[in-house]
């Protein structure tokens, strides 16, 4: 069952031309990019295609969450904490799906409190809360 909002802080607007080989544009137009299937996917991969977005996107997003938890829990994120995310797409029964992997680095935290820092910020992100039971999502503590 989804999850309505109790309230909108922000609605971002994106038109998009031409698929995975088009064009996407912001309404404010702070990003404006160019769209093509990479090479392996028998595109050209001369541009940005939609998972490197999603990519950056949910790493984006889960630091933070990992900020934001950190502070509720009052410990202090290193300025050189790091996400690396990786998103597949391949196919499944009805089409295609993606699955997800966060390499998250803390570097200079307890391992145990990165662990909850990682594990709490799982629970608030909003990608991950999206993603939650539809695709798999791997998040490796390094």
């Amino acid at each position: 069952m989804a999850t309505k909002l109790e309230k909108v802080l922000y609605t971002a607007h994106a038109h998009t031309t031409g698929g995975r080989d088009g064009r996407s544009v912001t309404d404010d137009g702070l990003l404006d990019v160019k769209l093509s299937p990479p090479k392996a996917m028998g595109g050209a991969g001369n541009a940005t295609n939609p998972e490197q977005l999603f990519a950056a996107g949910y790493s984006a997003c889960f630091m933070g969450a990992i900020k934001h938890v950190a502070g509720v829990k009052k410990v202090a994120v290193p300025a050189d904490a790091s996400i690396d995310a990786s998103i597949d797409i391949g196919p499944i029964p009805a089409g295609f799906g993606i699955a997800a992997k966060l390499v998250i680095s803390l570097p200079g935290l307890d391992r145990t409190v990165a662990q909850d820092l990682v594990d709490s910020a799982h629970q608030v992100c909003p990608y991950s809360n999206a993603t939650r039971g539809n695709i798999v999502v791997e998040l490796v503590l390094a």
